[in-house]
């Protein structure tokens, strides 16, 4: 893990949250907050400092500028600074609070006090340098949909899942709090397998019901024999589109499909992507600029 962490702050109309959300996600940061006061927004976001120097952020700034110019909004004000690693845990856990997703969830962060009769399910997390706290549209979407699939009784039958890229854990855990039997989740990053696994642990959930692993799809194949009844997959857009082929390694007959992290100005080429490779799209979800693909086999 980094000893210095690049701390970026970003002041800015809230018409322009969004962008700059998937801004600094496409640029590798690997947590962001954000508070609205009085008309304004002010995102944080931090990137190990290995992973980007002056010039990166100056590069960075300059593309909000002109993501914002784009937008016909006035630009943002974007600061950054180096701070060492106490510094960057303290400054990330005073931005995120308990937040409600959906009908039945409470994403609770892991240095809070337990509640002791909490209304909805508890799924406690500390996503550490993973991406994926709750706060962002695509993974509000994403648990939503799965609500609507899975329901908060466990299924008469065994329901397997694949979470493709699972950050912090936080769709696995959903999934099976929901009542999935069995989850397999990959990462590429080694940080985020650590917070997933550790995030399992918090929960508690057996290491059984959820399996964590390094790698993608190849990495998935190894792991169980068959098809999954439905794949997990919130990334960026690009890589969703590489990553669609390959899906049929994994997927049966009745397999279902949750995808999020893509943009409205993406979802055609997703769309049409999806056809060609035999997916039906059962219903397509909204939130802000972003959009939840809820898919099924054709």
């Amino acid at each position: 893990m980094a000893n210095s962490w690049w701390e970026i702050a970003v002041l800015c109309d809230p018409a322009l949250e969004d962008i700059i959300f998937w801004r600094l996600e496409d640029f590798g940061c690997r947590g962001t907050a954000s508070e609205i006061k009085d008309n304004t927004c002010l995102i944080w976001a931090y990137l190990p400092e290995e992973e980007g120097q002056l010039l990166d952020m100056a590069a960075l700034s300059v593309w909000m500028r002109q993501d914002a110019l784009c937008m016909e909004q006035q630009p943002p004000i974007v600061k950054w600074d180096l701070i060492d690693e106490e510094d960057w845990a303290s400054s990330w856990k005073q931005h995120w609070q308990p937040l409600e997703v959906g009908e039945g969830f409470l994403i609770y962060p892991a240095w809070l006090p337990i509640p002791e009769k909490p209304e909805r399910t508890l799924l406690r997390l500390d996503p550490g340098v993973a991406f994926g706290t709750g706060t962002h549209p695509t993974t509000q979407l994403c648990l939503e949909s799965l609500e609507m699939r899975l329901g908060y009784q466990p299924p008469e039958d065994n329901v397997v899942v694949a979470d493709i890229g699972c950050g912090s854990g936080i769709l696995s855990l959903g999934a099976v709090l929901l009542g999935a039997s069995k989850v397999y989740a990959v990462d590429v990053d080694p940080l985020a397998v650590r917070a997933a696994r550790a995030n399992r642990k918090l929960n508690p959930i057996p290491p059984g019901s959820m399996l964590v692993e390094k790698g993608s799809i190849d990495r998935l194949k190894k792991m169980f024999d068959g098809p999954v009844d439905g794949i997990l997959c919130n990334i960026l857009a690009e890589v969703i589109v590489d990553l669609i082929p390959q899906m049929d390694a994994i997927a049966g007959p009745t397999t279902w499909g949750v995808l999020s992290g893509i943009l409205l100005d993406q979802a055609k080429p997703i769309a049409d992507t999806l056809e060609q490779h035999d997916w039906i799209v059962a219903a397509l979800w909204k939130r802000e600029d972003w959009c939840c693909f809820n898919i099924r086999r054709s």
